[in-house]
Protein backbone atom coordinates (compact mmCIF):
# COMPACT_ATOMS: atom_id res chain seq x y z
CA UNK A 1 0.00 0.00 0.00
CA UNK A 2 1.72 3.10 -0.82
CA UNK A 3 2.56 5.47 2.17
CA UNK A 4 -0.15 8.45 1.26
CA UNK A 5 -2.68 6.35 0.81
CA UNK A 6 -2.16 4.65 4.29
CA UNK A 7 -1.89 7.51 5.72
CA UNK A 8 -5.35 8.83 4.48
CA UNK A 9 -6.47 5.61 5.97
CA UNK A 10 -4.89 6.20 9.53
CA UNK A 11 -5.31 9.61 9.81
CA UNK A 12 -8.87 10.24 8.19
CA UNK A 13 -10.45 12.25 11.02
CA UNK A 14 -7.67 14.92 10.90
CA UNK A 15 -8.33 15.73 6.87
CA UNK A 16 -10.55 18.99 6.65
CA UNK A 17 -13.82 17.07 6.42
CA UNK A 18 -13.40 15.10 9.31
CA UNK A 19 -11.86 18.00 11.16
CA UNK A 20 -15.60 19.68 10.67
CA UNK A 21 -17.34 17.32 11.38
CA UNK A 22 -15.75 16.37 15.09
CA UNK A 23 -15.51 20.17 15.92
CA UNK A 24 -19.58 20.11 15.13
CA UNK A 25 -20.08 17.04 16.67
CA UNK A 26 -18.32 18.18 20.02
CA UNK A 27 -20.90 21.05 20.16
CA UNK A 28 -23.72 21.21 21.84
CA UNK A 29 -26.87 21.24 19.05
CA UNK A 30 -27.70 24.80 18.62
CA UNK A 31 -30.96 26.11 18.74
CA UNK A 32 -33.74 25.75 16.03
CA UNK A 33 -33.56 29.28 15.81
CA UNK A 34 -30.12 29.30 15.01
CA UNK A 35 -29.36 31.28 11.82
CA UNK A 36 -27.54 29.56 8.98
CA UNK A 37 -23.45 31.04 9.01
CA UNK A 38 -22.14 33.04 6.36
CA UNK A 39 -20.29 31.62 4.04
CA UNK A 40 -16.56 32.30 4.47
CA UNK A 41 -16.40 33.95 1.33
CA UNK A 42 -19.32 36.00 1.91
CA UNK A 43 -17.83 37.16 5.43
CA UNK A 44 -14.73 38.41 3.79
CA UNK A 45 -15.98 40.08 1.23
CA UNK A 46 -18.62 41.84 3.95
CA UNK A 47 -15.61 42.79 6.05
CA UNK A 48 -13.37 44.01 2.87
CA UNK A 49 -16.54 46.58 2.25
CA UNK A 50 -15.92 47.76 5.56
CA UNK A 51 -13.28 50.47 3.96
CA UNK A 52 -15.92 52.12 1.74
CA UNK A 53 -18.53 52.34 4.67
CA UNK A 54 -18.92 55.86 7.14
CA UNK A 55 -20.78 55.92 10.24
CA UNK A 56 -22.17 58.51 11.49
CA UNK A 57 -21.74 58.27 15.25
CA UNK A 58 -23.85 60.82 17.59
CA UNK A 59 -23.80 60.32 21.82
CA UNK A 60 -22.14 60.46 24.54
CA UNK A 61 -18.00 60.33 24.65
CA UNK A 62 -16.38 59.45 27.77
CA UNK A 63 -13.11 59.15 28.69
CA UNK A 64 -11.70 55.57 30.40
CA UNK A 65 -8.81 55.19 32.72
CA UNK A 66 -7.25 52.23 33.53
CA UNK A 67 -5.06 52.17 36.71
CA UNK A 68 -3.38 49.06 37.13
CA UNK A 69 -1.25 47.90 40.43
CA UNK A 70 -0.82 45.29 43.15
CA UNK A 71 -2.30 44.42 46.54
CA UNK A 72 0.14 43.57 49.21
CA UNK A 73 -1.58 45.11 52.60
CA UNK A 74 -4.48 46.60 54.38
CA UNK A 75 -4.34 50.16 54.96
CA UNK A 76 -4.04 51.10 58.95
CA UNK A 77 -6.08 54.14 58.53
CA UNK A 78 -9.68 51.89 57.39
CA UNK A 79 -10.40 48.42 56.74
CA UNK A 80 -9.56 48.60 53.34
CA UNK A 81 -6.73 47.57 50.72
CA UNK A 82 -3.90 49.71 49.67
CA UNK A 83 -3.39 49.70 45.73
CA UNK A 84 0.21 50.37 44.81
CA UNK A 85 0.03 51.76 41.10
CA UNK A 86 2.59 50.37 38.34
CA UNK A 87 0.80 51.84 34.72
CA UNK A 88 -2.07 54.14 34.31
CA UNK A 89 -3.74 54.09 30.49
CA UNK A 90 -6.14 56.03 28.97
CA UNK A 91 -8.42 54.88 26.53
CA UNK A 92 -11.62 55.90 24.67
CA UNK A 93 -15.23 54.91 26.04
CA UNK A 94 -18.96 55.82 25.89
CA UNK A 95 -19.40 56.71 22.04
CA UNK A 96 -15.99 57.24 21.25
CA UNK A 97 -15.04 53.46 21.94
CA UNK A 98 -17.79 53.17 18.67
CA UNK A 99 -15.65 55.23 16.78
CA UNK A 100 -12.33 53.49 17.83
CA UNK A 101 -13.63 50.19 16.81
CA UNK A 102 -15.06 51.40 13.71
CA UNK A 103 -11.97 53.06 12.81
CA UNK A 104 -10.17 50.20 13.88
CA UNK A 105 -12.30 47.66 11.64
CA UNK A 106 -11.41 50.18 8.74
CA UNK A 107 -14.48 51.77 8.31
CA UNK A 108 -14.79 55.45 8.54
CA UNK A 109 -16.23 57.31 11.67
CA UNK A 110 -17.95 60.74 11.69
CA UNK A 111 -18.12 61.53 15.51
CA UNK A 112 -20.54 64.26 17.01
CA UNK A 113 -21.04 65.72 20.09
CA UNK A 114 -20.71 68.45 22.86
CA UNK A 115 -17.66 67.50 25.47
CA UNK A 116 -16.68 69.73 28.44
CA UNK A 117 -14.30 72.11 27.46
CA UNK A 118 -11.57 70.78 29.88
CA UNK A 119 -8.64 67.89 30.31
CA UNK A 120 -10.70 64.96 29.64
CA UNK A 121 -12.46 66.32 26.83
CA UNK A 122 -9.16 67.57 25.02
CA UNK A 123 -7.84 63.71 25.79
CA UNK A 124 -10.71 62.38 23.92
CA UNK A 125 -10.06 64.69 20.93
CA UNK A 126 -6.60 63.91 20.75
CA UNK A 127 -6.85 60.30 21.44
CA UNK A 128 -9.37 60.21 18.36
CA UNK A 129 -6.75 62.50 16.30
CA UNK A 130 -4.46 59.93 16.78
CA UNK A 131 -6.43 57.39 14.75
CA UNK A 132 -6.93 59.63 12.19
CA UNK A 133 -10.93 60.79 12.93
CA UNK A 134 -12.01 63.97 11.82
CA UNK A 135 -13.13 65.44 15.04
CA UNK A 136 -14.63 68.60 13.72
CA UNK A 137 -17.98 67.67 14.86
CA UNK A 138 -16.64 67.70 18.09
CA UNK A 139 -17.81 70.94 19.77
CA UNK A 140 -16.51 72.13 23.37
CA UNK A 141 -18.55 73.96 25.85
CA UNK A 142 -16.98 75.41 28.73
CA UNK A 143 -18.95 74.86 32.16
CA UNK A 144 -19.97 71.55 30.86
CA UNK A 145 -18.53 68.06 32.43
CA UNK A 146 -16.55 65.73 29.67
CA UNK A 147 -17.36 62.62 31.97
CA UNK A 148 -15.07 60.33 33.16
CA UNK A 149 -14.58 56.53 34.73
CA UNK A 150 -11.43 55.77 36.43
CA UNK A 151 -11.09 52.20 37.25
CA UNK A 152 -8.47 50.21 39.58
CA UNK A 153 -7.11 46.69 38.86
CA UNK A 154 -5.35 44.44 40.56
CA UNK A 155 -4.29 40.90 39.37
CA UNK A 156 -6.63 41.89 36.52
CA UNK A 157 -9.74 42.10 38.48
CA UNK A 158 -11.54 45.84 38.76
CA UNK A 159 -11.43 46.59 42.48
CA UNK A 160 -12.71 50.24 42.64
CA UNK A 161 -14.12 52.22 39.71
CA UNK A 162 -14.36 55.96 39.98
CA UNK A 163 -16.82 58.01 37.59
CA UNK A 164 -16.29 61.86 37.52
CA UNK A 165 -19.92 63.39 35.37
CA UNK A 166 -22.47 66.23 35.47
CA UNK A 167 -25.66 64.49 34.09
CA UNK A 168 -27.11 67.92 31.87
CA UNK A 169 -28.65 68.00 28.71
CA UNK A 170 -27.98 70.12 25.63
CA UNK A 171 -29.08 73.62 26.25
CA UNK A 172 -31.24 75.32 23.08
CA UNK A 173 -27.71 76.96 21.38
CA UNK A 174 -25.73 73.68 21.71
CA UNK A 175 -28.43 71.85 20.56
CA UNK A 176 -29.45 73.42 17.53
CA UNK A 177 -25.92 73.57 16.34
CA UNK A 178 -25.58 69.41 16.80
CA UNK A 179 -28.73 68.90 14.80
CA UNK A 180 -27.67 71.10 12.52
CA UNK A 181 -24.00 69.82 11.86
CA UNK A 182 -26.38 66.24 12.09
CA UNK A 183 -28.19 67.17 9.27
CA UNK A 184 -25.14 68.14 7.12
CA UNK A 185 -23.08 64.94 7.87
CA UNK A 186 -25.69 63.01 7.14
CA UNK A 187 -25.32 62.77 3.17
CA UNK A 188 -21.96 61.37 3.35
CA UNK A 189 -23.22 58.67 6.12
CA UNK A 190 -23.98 55.08 5.06
CA UNK A 191 -25.63 54.28 8.48
CA UNK A 192 -26.00 56.38 11.88
CA UNK A 193 -25.58 55.14 15.67
CA UNK A 194 -26.56 56.66 18.43
CA UNK A 195 -24.50 55.82 21.73
CA UNK A 196 -26.54 56.74 24.59
CA UNK A 197 -24.85 56.20 28.09
CA UNK A 198 -27.30 58.82 29.83
CA UNK A 199 -24.98 61.50 30.09
CA UNK A 200 -26.94 64.58 28.22
CA UNK A 201 -26.17 64.56 24.62
CA UNK A 202 -28.94 62.26 23.71
CA UNK A 203 -31.43 63.85 26.22
CA UNK A 204 -34.37 66.21 26.52
CA UNK A 205 -35.95 64.44 22.93
CA UNK A 206 -32.66 65.16 21.03
CA UNK A 207 -32.41 61.70 20.28
CA UNK A 208 -35.82 61.71 18.64
CA UNK A 209 -35.13 64.45 16.51
CA UNK A 210 -31.61 62.70 15.00
CA UNK A 211 -33.59 59.61 14.50
CA UNK A 212 -36.51 61.62 12.77
CA UNK A 213 -33.70 63.63 10.10
CA UNK A 214 -32.00 60.27 9.83
CA UNK A 215 -35.38 58.02 8.47
CA UNK A 216 -36.30 60.98 6.23
CA UNK A 217 -33.03 61.09 5.02
CA UNK A 218 -33.24 57.10 4.38
CA UNK A 219 -30.18 56.10 6.54
CA UNK A 220 -30.49 53.35 9.03
CA UNK A 221 -30.26 54.27 12.45
CA UNK A 222 -29.40 51.74 15.43
CA UNK A 223 -29.44 53.07 18.91
CA UNK A 224 -27.76 51.66 21.88
CA UNK A 225 -30.35 52.57 24.81
CA UNK A 226 -30.19 53.36 28.26
CA UNK A 227 -32.92 53.30 30.63
CA UNK A 228 -36.17 51.87 30.80
CA UNK A 229 -38.00 54.52 28.77
CA UNK A 230 -36.91 53.94 24.87
CA UNK A 231 -40.31 56.27 23.98
CA UNK A 232 -37.50 58.99 22.65
CA UNK A 233 -35.99 56.43 20.56
CA UNK A 234 -39.20 55.20 18.55
CA UNK A 235 -38.68 55.09 14.63
CA UNK A 236 -35.32 54.19 14.77
CA UNK A 237 -33.84 51.24 12.43
CA UNK A 238 -33.66 48.53 16.01
CA UNK A 239 -32.18 49.20 19.08
CA UNK A 240 -29.36 47.16 20.32
CA UNK A 241 -30.06 46.23 24.22
CA UNK A 242 -28.38 43.70 26.10
CA UNK A 243 -30.35 41.44 28.15
CA UNK A 244 -31.15 43.03 31.26
CA UNK A 245 -31.64 46.22 30.11
CA UNK A 246 -34.40 44.44 27.79
CA UNK A 247 -36.20 43.14 30.87
CA UNK A 248 -36.04 47.08 32.12
CA UNK A 249 -37.70 48.51 29.09
CA UNK A 250 -40.05 45.72 28.99
CA UNK A 251 -40.87 45.94 32.51
CA UNK A 252 -39.86 42.09 33.71
CA UNK A 253 -37.03 39.88 33.87
CA UNK A 254 -36.25 38.36 30.46
CA UNK A 255 -33.79 34.83 30.72
CA UNK A 256 -34.68 31.80 28.04
CA UNK A 257 -35.20 32.48 24.15
CA UNK A 258 -38.93 32.63 24.81
CA UNK A 259 -38.96 35.32 27.28
CA UNK A 260 -36.36 37.79 24.91
CA UNK A 261 -38.93 37.11 21.72
CA UNK A 262 -41.61 38.30 23.83
CA UNK A 263 -40.44 41.40 25.28
CA UNK A 264 -38.83 42.36 21.84
CA UNK A 265 -41.54 42.28 20.02
CA UNK A 266 -43.77 44.18 22.66
CA UNK A 267 -40.59 46.77 22.21
CA UNK A 268 -40.25 46.42 18.73
CA UNK A 269 -44.20 47.25 18.07
CA UNK A 270 -44.71 50.09 20.95
CA UNK A 271 -41.54 51.96 19.53
CA UNK A 272 -41.94 51.40 16.07
CA UNK A 273 -39.04 49.58 15.41
CA UNK A 274 -37.70 47.27 12.02
CA UNK A 275 -36.24 45.00 14.47
CA UNK A 276 -34.24 44.37 17.64
CA UNK A 277 -30.50 43.18 18.44
CA UNK A 278 -30.26 41.69 21.94
CA UNK A 279 -27.15 40.58 23.53
CA UNK A 280 -26.99 37.91 25.99
CA UNK A 281 -23.57 37.46 27.59
CA UNK A 282 -22.03 34.46 27.07
CA UNK A 283 -25.12 33.27 24.98
CA UNK A 284 -24.50 34.78 21.91
CA UNK A 285 -27.20 37.02 20.68
CA UNK A 286 -30.93 37.25 19.19
CA UNK A 287 -31.99 39.21 15.78
CA UNK A 288 -35.62 39.66 16.51
CA UNK A 289 -38.15 40.76 14.27
CA UNK A 290 -42.20 41.15 14.24
CA UNK A 291 -42.33 37.87 13.03
CA UNK A 292 -39.42 35.61 14.14
CA UNK A 293 -36.12 35.52 16.26
CA UNK A 294 -33.19 34.10 15.65
CA UNK A 295 -30.54 33.04 18.38
CA UNK A 296 -26.85 33.55 17.41
CA UNK A 297 -24.80 31.26 19.68
CA UNK A 298 -20.70 32.35 20.99
CA UNK A 299 -17.73 30.14 21.35
CA UNK A 300 -16.86 29.68 24.82
CA UNK A 301 -13.25 31.38 25.47
CA UNK A 302 -11.72 33.18 28.17
CA UNK A 303 -12.82 36.45 29.23
CA UNK A 304 -10.47 39.08 30.84
CA UNK A 305 -12.36 42.41 30.34
CA UNK A 306 -16.14 43.02 29.41
CA UNK A 307 -15.74 46.55 29.33
CA UNK A 308 -17.11 48.61 26.23
CA UNK A 309 -17.79 45.03 24.28
CA UNK A 310 -21.65 46.30 23.71
CA UNK A 311 -19.64 49.18 21.87
CA UNK A 312 -17.73 47.02 20.02
CA UNK A 313 -21.15 44.86 19.09
CA UNK A 314 -23.00 48.36 17.26
CA UNK A 315 -19.77 49.17 15.64
CA UNK A 316 -19.11 46.01 13.63
CA UNK A 317 -23.09 45.26 13.46
CA UNK A 318 -23.50 49.05 11.86
CA UNK A 319 -20.40 48.38 9.84
CA UNK A 320 -21.42 44.88 8.10
CA UNK A 321 -24.98 45.86 7.48
CA UNK A 322 -23.85 48.98 5.50
CA UNK A 323 -21.52 46.74 3.89
CA UNK A 324 -24.34 44.68 2.26
CA UNK A 325 -25.01 41.50 5.30
CA UNK A 326 -28.42 40.57 6.27
CA UNK A 327 -29.32 40.87 9.64
CA UNK A 328 -28.79 37.13 11.06
CA UNK A 329 -24.95 37.66 9.21
CA UNK A 330 -24.04 40.85 10.57
CA UNK A 331 -25.03 39.86 14.10
CA UNK A 332 -23.03 36.52 13.79
CA UNK A 333 -19.99 39.28 12.40
CA UNK A 334 -20.80 41.52 15.33
CA UNK A 335 -20.79 37.97 17.87
CA UNK A 336 -17.44 37.23 16.73
CA UNK A 337 -16.04 40.69 17.23
CA UNK A 338 -17.03 40.71 20.74
CA UNK A 339 -15.73 37.28 21.66
CA UNK A 340 -12.16 39.03 20.53
CA UNK A 341 -12.27 42.47 22.65
CA UNK A 342 -14.11 40.19 25.73
CA UNK A 343 -10.58 38.22 25.71
CA UNK A 344 -8.35 41.60 25.90
CA UNK A 345 -8.10 43.71 28.80
CA UNK A 346 -9.65 47.32 29.44
CA UNK A 347 -12.13 48.99 26.91
CA UNK A 348 -10.81 47.56 23.89
CA UNK A 349 -11.14 47.35 20.05
CA UNK A 350 -10.23 45.06 17.50
CA UNK A 351 -8.94 44.78 13.59
CA UNK A 352 -10.46 43.65 10.39
CA UNK A 353 -7.42 40.90 10.90
CA UNK A 354 -8.42 39.57 14.60
CA UNK A 355 -12.09 39.64 13.17
CA UNK A 356 -11.31 37.53 10.33
CA UNK A 357 -9.69 34.64 12.30
CA UNK A 358 -12.41 35.41 14.74
CA UNK A 359 -15.56 34.61 12.36
CA UNK A 360 -13.42 30.82 11.33
CA UNK A 361 -12.71 29.82 14.93
CA UNK A 362 -16.04 31.08 16.40
CA UNK A 363 -18.25 29.35 13.90
CA UNK A 364 -16.77 26.27 12.99
CA UNK A 365 -15.72 27.21 9.67
CA UNK A 366 -12.11 25.54 8.27
CA UNK A 367 -9.92 27.94 6.90
CA UNK A 368 -9.34 28.69 3.37
CA UNK A 369 -5.52 29.84 2.39
CA UNK A 370 -6.87 33.27 2.88
CA UNK A 371 -7.85 32.91 6.39
CA UNK A 372 -4.10 31.98 7.15
CA UNK A 373 -2.19 35.51 7.42
CA UNK A 374 0.37 36.57 5.85
CA UNK A 375 3.54 38.05 7.45
CA UNK A 376 2.45 42.16 7.09
CA UNK A 377 -1.11 40.73 8.37
CA UNK A 378 0.15 38.98 11.55
CA UNK A 379 2.53 41.94 12.51
CA UNK A 380 -0.65 44.00 12.18
CA UNK A 381 -2.64 41.43 14.76
CA UNK A 382 0.69 41.26 17.09
CA UNK A 383 1.23 44.86 17.43
CA UNK A 384 -2.59 45.44 18.30
CA UNK A 385 -2.14 42.88 20.75
CA UNK A 386 1.23 44.38 22.25
CA UNK A 387 -0.84 47.49 22.79
CA UNK A 388 -3.70 45.92 24.54
CA UNK A 389 -1.34 44.54 27.04
CA UNK A 390 -1.34 40.92 26.00
CA UNK A 391 1.69 38.97 26.06
CA UNK A 392 2.73 36.72 22.61
CA UNK A 393 3.95 33.72 21.82
CA UNK A 394 5.69 32.48 18.98
CA UNK A 395 6.79 28.65 18.04
CA UNK A 396 7.07 27.59 14.98
CA UNK A 397 7.21 23.61 13.04
CA UNK A 398 6.40 21.43 10.00
CA UNK A 399 3.19 20.11 11.64
CA UNK A 400 3.60 17.82 8.67
CA UNK A 401 0.81 14.94 10.13
CA UNK A 402 -0.95 16.34 13.42
CA UNK A 403 -0.01 14.17 16.74
CA UNK A 404 -0.09 13.68 20.32
CA UNK A 405 3.60 15.52 20.44
CA UNK A 406 2.30 18.80 18.50
CA UNK A 407 -0.63 19.54 20.57
CA UNK A 408 1.08 18.82 23.86
CA UNK A 409 3.60 21.46 22.45
CA UNK A 410 1.13 23.71 21.35
CA UNK A 411 -1.05 23.80 24.96
CA UNK A 412 2.32 23.71 26.78
CA UNK A 413 3.08 27.12 24.58
CA UNK A 414 -0.37 28.85 24.64
CA UNK A 415 -0.12 28.47 28.53
CA UNK A 416 3.03 30.45 28.83
CA UNK A 417 0.76 33.52 26.56
CA UNK A 418 -2.01 35.78 25.88
CA UNK A 419 -1.80 34.94 22.35
CA UNK A 420 -0.18 32.50 20.39
CA UNK A 421 1.52 33.03 16.56
CA UNK A 422 2.53 29.52 14.63
CA UNK A 423 5.06 29.89 11.97
CA UNK A 424 4.57 27.05 9.82
CA UNK A 425 7.12 26.03 7.26
CA UNK A 426 6.25 26.38 3.32
CA UNK A 427 5.50 23.24 1.59
CA UNK A 428 9.22 23.82 -0.19
CA UNK A 429 10.66 24.53 2.71
CA UNK A 430 9.77 21.47 4.48
CA UNK A 431 11.06 19.45 1.23
CA UNK A 432 14.29 21.26 1.58
CA UNK A 433 14.19 20.13 5.32
CA UNK A 434 12.56 16.81 5.03
CA UNK A 435 13.58 15.94 1.38
CA UNK A 436 11.73 14.98 -1.50
CA UNK A 437 8.14 12.72 -0.53
CA UNK A 438 7.33 14.92 2.20
CA UNK A 439 5.07 16.98 3.62
CA UNK A 440 2.88 14.66 3.10
CA UNK A 441 -0.30 16.81 3.49
CA UNK A 442 0.34 20.34 2.02
CA UNK A 443 0.43 24.03 3.53
CA UNK A 444 -2.85 24.82 2.68
CA UNK A 445 -4.13 21.47 4.41
CA UNK A 446 -2.14 21.65 7.86
CA UNK A 447 -2.81 25.72 8.10
CA UNK A 448 -6.37 24.84 7.81
CA UNK A 449 -6.00 21.76 10.72
CA UNK A 450 -3.71 24.19 12.81
CA UNK A 451 -5.68 26.89 12.51
CA UNK A 452 -8.85 25.10 13.94
CA UNK A 453 -6.66 24.31 17.08
CA UNK A 454 -8.32 26.15 20.32
CA UNK A 455 -4.42 27.08 21.48
CA UNK A 456 -3.12 28.62 17.92
CA UNK A 457 -4.16 32.53 17.59
CA UNK A 458 -2.30 32.76 14.64
CA UNK A 459 -1.16 30.67 11.74
CA UNK A 460 1.97 32.33 9.39
CA UNK A 461 3.62 30.48 6.64
CA UNK A 462 7.13 31.31 6.37
CA UNK A 463 9.38 30.07 2.71
CA UNK A 464 13.00 30.33 4.40
CA UNK A 465 14.33 27.24 6.47
CA UNK A 466 14.33 29.41 10.00
CA UNK A 467 11.36 31.49 11.07
CA UNK A 468 14.74 34.13 12.08
CA UNK A 469 13.31 37.13 9.82
CA UNK A 470 9.78 36.19 11.01
CA UNK A 471 10.68 36.58 14.85
CA UNK A 472 12.95 39.16 14.02
CA UNK A 473 9.59 41.26 12.62
CA UNK A 474 7.07 39.92 15.42
CA UNK A 475 9.65 40.02 18.31
CA UNK A 476 7.45 38.23 20.59
CA UNK A 477 7.45 38.21 24.29
CA UNK A 478 7.70 34.35 24.54
CA UNK A 479 9.75 31.83 22.02
CA UNK A 480 8.39 28.43 22.45
CA UNK A 481 10.46 25.54 21.58
CA UNK A 482 10.15 21.79 22.56
CA UNK A 483 13.07 20.27 24.98
CA UNK A 484 14.61 18.40 22.92
CA UNK A 485 16.67 21.77 22.06
CA UNK A 486 19.36 23.73 23.54
CA UNK A 487 18.72 27.78 24.38
CA UNK A 488 21.26 28.40 22.22
CA UNK A 489 20.36 26.15 19.20
CA UNK A 490 16.54 27.87 18.97
CA UNK A 491 16.58 29.92 16.18
CA UNK A 492 15.84 33.69 17.02
CA UNK A 493 16.62 33.21 20.68
CA UNK A 494 18.72 35.92 20.84
CA UNK A 495 16.36 38.68 19.16
CA UNK A 496 13.70 37.78 21.60
CA UNK A 497 15.78 37.87 24.79
CA UNK A 498 17.60 41.39 23.34
CA UNK A 499 13.94 42.81 22.96
CA UNK A 500 13.21 42.02 26.89
CA UNK A 501 11.47 38.73 26.20
CA UNK A 502 12.11 34.82 27.47
CA UNK A 503 12.63 31.59 25.66
CA UNK A 504 11.01 28.96 27.33
CA UNK A 505 11.61 24.88 26.85
CA UNK A 506 8.83 22.70 27.49
CA UNK A 507 8.72 18.77 27.90
CA UNK A 508 8.13 17.13 24.55
CA UNK A 509 5.73 13.58 24.11
CA UNK A 510 8.71 10.91 23.62
CA UNK A 511 8.01 8.61 20.87
CA UNK A 512 5.96 10.87 19.04
CA UNK A 513 7.25 12.15 15.62
CA UNK A 514 5.84 12.18 11.84
CA UNK A 515 9.43 10.32 10.69
CA UNK A 516 8.25 7.88 13.04
CA UNK A 517 4.66 7.64 11.73
CA UNK A 518 6.08 7.41 8.35
CA UNK A 519 8.30 4.87 8.96
CA UNK A 520 5.54 2.93 10.73
CA UNK A 521 2.94 3.41 7.48
CA UNK A 522 6.07 1.72 5.11
CA UNK A 523 6.54 -0.90 7.71
CA UNK A 524 3.11 -1.81 7.37
CA UNK A 525 2.16 -1.46 4.06
CA UNK A 526 5.60 -3.81 3.32
CA UNK A 527 4.46 -6.76 5.22
CA UNK A 528 0.92 -6.37 3.34
CA UNK A 529 -1.37 -4.58 6.68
Amino acid sequence: MPVDKAADILFAPLHLQGLRYIALAMKDRPPTSQPRLAASEDTRRVIARFGAVTVLVVGDFILDRFINGVIERISPEAPIPVLHGKTATIALGGAGNVVANIASLGGRAVPLAVLGNDHAGREIIGKLAELGVDTGGLALETGRMTPSKSRYIALNQQVLRFDEEEVRALDATARDALVSRFRTALGAADIVVLSDYGKGVLMGGVAKELIAAGRAAGKPVLVDPKGSDWSSYAGATAVTPNRRELGEAAGRPVFDDGEIGVAARQLIEACGLEFMLVTRSEKGMSVVTPTEAQHITTRAREVFDVSGAGDTVIAAFALSLAAGAGRAAAATIANAAAGVVVGKRGTARLTSDELAGAMFAAHGEVPSARAVLDGAAVKRLVDAWKREGLTVGFTNGCFDILHAGHISLLNAARSQCDRLVLGLNSDASVRRLKGEGRPVNDEHDRACVLAALASVDAVVLFCEDTPLALIEALKPDILVKGADYAVDQVVGANVVRQAGGRVVLVDIVAGRSTTGTIARLRARAGGGE
